[in-house]
């Protein structure tokens, strides 16, 4: 798989770190139970299709990237900086 960061261009995906989904998780309060905290750390969605996920380009410039990409056919679709993800929310 190819991923494109937005700072250094096309490369390969053995230079990022997958981080997991690009969306905000409901932390539990402190004193939520055990049941409620195993499942914060343990329990994720594994969609098929297109999903938005966090990387980190490791052995490159060191930028968190969201990345839209296609579970099924392993297709890049899009990516962009974090921090221009956080700017467009906030318009």
């Amino acid at each position: 798989m190819r991923i494109t960061c937005p700072v250094c261009g096309e490369r390969d995906r053995r230079e990022f770190y997958y981080q997991g989904a690009a969306v905000a998780l409901d932390r539990p309060l402190p004193d939520a139970g055990e049941a409620a905290w195993d499942d914060y750390v343990h329990l994720r969605e594994n969609p098929a299709g297109v999903t938005r996920d966090l990387w980190y380009h490791e052995a490159g410039c060191g930028a968190w990237i969201v990345v839209t990409r296609d579970t099924i056919s392993h297709e890049v679709l899009g990516t962009m900086l974090v921090a221009d993800v956080r700017t467009e929310a906030r318009v």
